[in-house]
């Protein structure tokens, strides 16, 4: 659900002071309306090569831009063993509030995707369109808990912790109970999702992380009728090649150019 793919000798960010006491690092421009935000993945940060070209392309196009780190997640505060679900959209959505005015798209990698539908669910006001890049709703009850071993559970259990060998990294994820738990509040599969807006889904069919059909899932949930899945047969979970991330932006701008012109 990583999508770590840092770049360095980014300029140093701002920071939101949030209520709870956590500061929460970010980046953004200023320009026209829609806003754009991105969202992502699970111990992933915001100098990926996503929200680097996606930021690059707002710049071009003179849209308002936003990316943001979690608490425990790039140049914010907190330790990342101590997050769940329900505090990363703490964190979303007071970036949203105090850092964006007006229709936002928001755009959401991995574990961001689940992140943007449910801060869509909170904020259906103030969001125009979702873009999920390989989205994985749910996951740490579908792809987590239910296909850990019981050995695995059982650790979980005791200790409350596990630490879990992933490619991404040179170090393990740390899972908590506490992040399974808390992810059982905020599962949008289960029942019809009361999202209206223009959906867009790109996910690779050589993804070994997220399968691609939890997008098609996604996309039978949703009440909107204006849903596209965009299946990119050689794609794997980062879809960070210069081909993804034309198709991505291809996907902003047509989403810009049709659907959500001025009324």
């Amino acid at each position: 659900m990583s999508n770590i793919e840092s770049q360095t000798n980014t300029p140093d960010p701002s920071y939101l002071e949030k209520t709870d006491g956590a500061r929460i690092a970010y980046h953004k421009l200023t320009g026209r309306s829609p806003g754009i935000i991105f969202f992502g993945g699970f111990a992933s940060d915001m100098t990926g090569t996503k929200a680097m070209a996606v930021e690059s392309y707002a710049r071009n196009r003179g849209q308002a831009f936003l990316r943001f780190d979690y608490q425990g997640h790039g140049q914010s505060s907190g330790k990342f063993s101590d997050g769940t679900i329900g505090t990363w959209l703490s964190d979303s959505l007071a970036v949203l509030d105090a850092q964006t005015e007006g229709p936002q798209i928001l755009i959401g990698s991995s574990m961001g995707g689940w992140l943007t539908l449910l801060t869509a669910l909170k904020r259906p006001e103030r969001i125009k369109a979702l873009i999920g890049i390989a989205s994985a709703p749910d996951f740490t009850e579908d792809l987590m808990w239910a296909k850990f071993d019981e050995l695995t559970k059982n650790t979980l259990l005791k200790d409350g912790i596990y630490y879990e060998p992933t490619e991404y990294d040179e170090q393990p994820y740390t899972i908590t109970l506490s992040l399974i738990e808390d992810g059982r509040t905020h599962l949008v599969l289960r029942d019809r999702l009361g999202i209206s807006v223009p959906i867009r889904l790109l996910h690779g069919m050589s993804d070994a992380d997220v399968p691609y059909e939890v997008s098609l899932k996604l996309a039978e949930h949703v009440v909107s009728d204006d849903v596209e899945v965009i299946l990119l047969k050689d794609g794997d979970h980062r879809l960070s090649t210069s081909k993804d991330l034309m198709i991505l932006t291809a996907q902003i701008e047509k989403l810009l150019c049709t659907n959500l012109k001025p009324d």
